[in-house]
């Protein structure tokens, strides 16, 4: 059996023997060791992928034309180093919430996210648009149960959005794209400098590209990103699973496969019907940051902000040029390992005090050093300041747009860098420079009602040490990418 299809493989035999274990040492210890196995097998291909090798087998051959393949390529493996990497993190923290909130069903918990991070392999390593497809699907079942979770009516109809949305526009758009691409070329696997080049051109083009970048729902592009803070109402480990990890990030890595290898960058830079994706993205850059800038509550406005972030990634690829398109894959990295953080504190202060309200955080630096110490550093990545991740991406993004002579992405990336500023650092501000609050207004959201009810919040002192230690490895992933950007920068500049 090929390594692509042990990688693929080794999450959901994980989820097997997490739903077999008697025991919560047993299970807890399972779900850390299949996510250590499986980013073991995932380090090896970066040598061969860097010389230029393109692993790939075959799993199944449904009709000609259409086989259900793996392989692995320059942007295929970024995002699978991501999701392995980060999977070892979240488990460290996933363990440590589930004990500290006394979580319901941690058994079904732990499985369901095995299966989540199995599917998001399966997107990174696809080798064809059918491939992709089936495990896309299986992402949005498999995390589904997550976002319902709690079991609350509140996470019951958070869950219909989610399940709604995300089928409804990968059915009805993302596949119809897919059968369209099918019927011009016979084929759907992925071609370096695309598929579809010589193939269509023109306002066609226009409307397939359409299809592609809506039906891929997960990326949450405005108009269709309603789904993401309605599933704010899961458990703090989902958020960080669905902002950093495996969904959004399976989303904007789809769109960005798309274009490189489906469409390819130089025949959307030589169809003027193709450009209104910039001025999509860039509007929702704007319209997702200043939504954010007004939420009190702090996941809602780590919410806003991810589908902010996303929209980043998305304009670089709509720049169509090879600067752009590193800066874009390059952001795919920096923005996971900060966003990760920023959830991991946000569960971590909610395990801590019960607060989930950025109106009730003035001096919890005080309280709560490390986690506020994490999150500062997060925060300052996503405005983009140096010494951060953050700063490394959007210089090449902000270096891509000025190749690009996108002067509208230019203006787009500026704007929203200071409305980044503006909705985080009050934030950082309240907690370590403002006085604490004598007594803080009790909270009434779900999450926090959930803490109180099984004990889970302290009064003093810092949340449990597993989720610390979890937020201390991400956030030295923050800074290491600002020191070490060779690896991910390496392989983006090898797309085609």
């Amino acid at each position: 059996m090929s390594v692509l299809a042990w990688i693929v493989a080794t999450p959901l035999l994980g989820a097997v023997l997490i739903a077999l274990a008697r025991r919560p040492f047993t299970r807890d210890l399972t779900l850390l060791l299949i996510a250590l196995a499986t980013l073991a097998q995932v380090l090896p291909l970066i040598s061969p992928v860097l010389a230029g090798e393109r692993p790939a087998v075959t799993l199944a051959t449904v009709m000609p034309g259409i086989d259900i393949t793996l392989s692995v390529e320059p942007l295929g493996l970024i995002f699978a180093l991501v999701a392995s990497i980060l999977w070892v993190v979240a488990s460290l923290y996933a363990i440590g919430y589930v004990r500290a909130n006394a979580l319901p069903a941690p058994k079904r918990f732990h499985a369901c996210f095995a299966l989540a991070i199995g599917a998001a392999l399966g997107v990174a390593l696809a080798d064809n648009l059918f491939t992709l497809f089936l495990f896309y699907e299986t992402l949005t079942l498999t995390t589904y149960p997550l976002v319902t979770h709690g079991g609350s009516p509140e996470a019951v109809r958070a869950g219909r959005v989610y399940l709604g949305i995300l089928l409804s526009t990968s059915i009805g758009l993302f596949l119809l794209g897919i059968v369209w691409v099918f019927s011009l070329t016979g084929r759907l696997d992925f071609v370096p400098g695309g598929l579809l080049n010589g193939v269509i051109e023109g306002p066609a083009l226009a409307v397939l590209l359409g299809l592609f970048v809506f039906g891929i729902g997960k990326a949450a592009l405005m108009p269709v990103h309603r789904w993401l803070p309605a599933a704010m109402v899961a458990p703090a480990p989902v958020s960080a699973l669905l902002h950093a990890v495996a969904v959004v990030k399976a989303g904007v890595f789809t769109v960005l496969k798309v274009i490189v290898y489906t469409f390819g960058p130089d025949l959307l830079a030589n169809t003027p019907a193709a450009h209104w994706l910039m001025y999509v993205a860039g509007f929702s850059v704007i319209a997702a940051s200043l939504i954010a800038w007004r939420q009190d509550n702090l996941k809602a406005r780590l919410a806003y902000s991810t589908i902010s972030q996303l929209a980043y990634i998305v304009l670089g690829a709509s720049l169509f040029v090879p600067a752009a398109l590193t800066g874009a894959a390059v952001h795919l990295v920096a923005h996971a390992f900060a966003k990760i953080t920023l959830f991991f504190a946000a569960g971590a202060i909610t395990t801590a005090t019960g607060m989930t309200r950025v109106s009730q955080m003035n001096g919890l630096g005080r309280r709560l050093p490390w986690t506020m110490a994490f999150f500062s550093i997060a925060a300052l990545s996503m405005i983009g300041v140096p010494p951060t991740a953050g700063f490394v991406s959007k210089w090449l993004l902000l270096g891509g747009a000025f190749d690009a002579q996108a002067w509208v992405a230019v203006g787009v990336l500026i704007l929203s860098t200071v409305l980044n500023a503006a909705y985080f650092l009050p934030i950082v501000h309240a907690a370590w420079f403002r006085p604490p609050s004598a007594d803080p207004p009790d909270d009434d959201s779900h999450e926090a009602h959930g803490a109180h009810a099984h004990g889970a919040v302290s009064r003093t002192g810092e949340a449990p040490f597993l989720l610390l230690l979890a937020m201390g490895l991400s956030t030295l992933g923050v800074g290491a990418l600002f020191v070490w950007p060779d690896l991910p920068v390496a392989l983006a500049r090898s797309l085609p």
